[in-house]
């Protein structure tokens, strides 16, 4: 019997050894939308819809510094959010299209104009934040650190001030 319980309990150690946590190097930051030209990088998991998301995406535009790759991973509880990441995706300029949905300005528009490219797009994301285990907005990935939540401390503690 004790060499049942050895065994699983190796078979369980290396099956949690094997699941690797994912790091930005893994991402296909091709999916992402990049936002800025800074030399210090940025993953961002986002929900169009958390005003967390939207206090850090105004505190990262204040800074030259970074290069964000935004992914989205819109929440259930945010009932348009799927929809404004799709709208951000179908556009040519996301850039632009994710500010203008980050500020506000596409809050209470009854339809967004989104397109079958940008509902892939936007599935594509949600898988990549799934396999990278992201289970909370905003998400980030700087320097091999991970970390949720908008906390201005921890920004400044990763990029400087």
């Amino acid at each position: 019997m004790k060499i049942f319980r050895l065994i699983a309990l190796f078979i369980l150690v290396a099956g949690l050894c094997s699941a690797a946590p994912l790091f930005a190097s893994d991402l296909n930051l091709s999916k992402a939308v990049r936002i800025g030209s800074g030399p210090k990088t940025v993953v961002e998991f986002t929900d169009p819809d958390c005003p967390f998301c939207r206090q850090a995406s105004r505190y990262l535009d204040g800074r030259t510094d970074v290069t964000r790759y935004v992914f989205f991973y819109p929440l259930n509880r945010h009932p348009k959010a799927k929809e404004k990441a799709q709208y951000i995706l179908s556009q040519t300029d996301k850039a632009r299209a994710y500010h203008e949905v980050m500020a506000g300005k596409m809050d209470g528009t009854p339809t967004l104009n989104v397109s079958a490219k940008g509902i892939r797009f936007q599935e594509e994301q949600f898988e990549i934040a799934t396999r990278a285990k992201v289970h909370s907005t905003p998400t980030f990935m700087i320097f091999g650190r991970v970390f949720s939540g908008f906390d201005v401390k921890k920004f400044e503690e990763l990029l400087g001030k």
